[in-house]
């Protein structure tokens, strides 16, 4: 099996990584590629927080700045915060036994959000975007996503910066640099997970190349997390033009990503990966018995 990282620290807790954890997609945002408005009022998000928990959810991730492929709009750190802070500061009041994480590029978001209770710090950006995050995670003891990307928000979700020569090599050269980056800035080695941002300034065929690549990712003794939920590469693979119907290409995906090391997921659709995920990781345990047929 492949030697993957055996816990995660995060603020005020340890997360075992002796099954697949489950990230739970909670976008307070009205622009989200696939849901983007359903959860924007705060007992809706909360609701749809509890019901994720209740389908197996360990992590509940806040965001509120749309990435979306078809033209995302960048909002001000001001207007995520109104989004955001509400939304976390109620699941860390109100929904017992989830960990909360936020989903931002953007230091003061961040700061606010470890203040209401957000315990880990999603960057889709690694820290490219903003030079105080590494400071402020640091601070505050979070532990922190580090995603690939290239690109600002409105563009990071496009193929406006997927040209690769080698897109393994690549990627995997530029996210250690945002690892090195944060090291720098004083985030404790056990507090960094690392995602290779599939969909994010990739093509269909660089978003599967890395997923083969998760052990090369791996070997580095950080937690991997993937984020494959109803992407498009998917409904290209599956011919799925509504993200939403993606579920089982998903499924699929996540199936052989923890299959290559990954151990954090990050999915719209709780309950079906919750299930699927458990059923290979016990089948994973089991070393192969003989037969005793020739």
């Amino acid at each position: 099996m492949i030697k993957a990282a055996a816990t995660w620290r995060v603020k005020g807790a340890a997360l075992a990584l002796t099954r697949p954890l489950i990230m739970g997609i909670l976008n307070v945002t009205p622009d989200s590629f696939s849901d983007g408005g359903r959860f924007f009022s705060r007992d809706a998000a909360v609701e749809h927080a509890t019901r994720m928990r209740d389908e197996g959810a360990d992590i509940i991730d806040v965001g509120g700045e749309s990435t979306r492929p078809q033209g995302a709009a960048a909002v001000d750190a001001a207007e995520e915060i109104r989004r955001v802070i509400p939304v976390i500061g109620a699941i860390a009041d109100r929904v017992s036994g989830v960990v909360v994480s936020v989903d931002t590029v953007k230091a003061d978001v961040a700061r606010a959000a470890a203040e209401a209770g957000a315990q880990i710090v999603n960057d889709v950006s690694g820290f490219r975007l903003d030079p105080r995050m590494g400071e402020i995670c640091a601070g505050t003891g979070a532990g922190v996503v580090l995603m690939h990307s290239r690109g600002g928000v409105t563009d990071m979700g496009t193929y406006a910066h997927a040209e690769y020569s080698d897109v393994v090599a690549e990627v995997l050269a530029e996210l250690r640099q945002r690892v090195d980056a944060a090291r720098r800035a004083g985030v404790a080695r056990d507090r960094v997970a690392v995602d290779p941002g599939i969909g994010f300034a990739k093509r269909g065929e660089h978003s599967l190349n890395m997923l083969a690549a998760l052990p090369a990712l791996a070997e580095w003794g950080y937690p991997v997390v993937v984020g494959v939920s109803r992407k498009r590469f998917l409904g290209e693979l599956a011919e799925v033009s509504e993200p939403a119907a993606r579920v089982h290409a998903t499924v699929g995906a996540n199936v052989a990503a923890l299959h290559r090391g990954a151990r954090v997921f990050r999915v719209h659709d709780v309950a079906a990966n919750r299930q699927a995920l458990d059923v290979a990781w016990a089948i994973m345990q089991r070393e192969p018995q003989a037969s005793g047929r020739p």
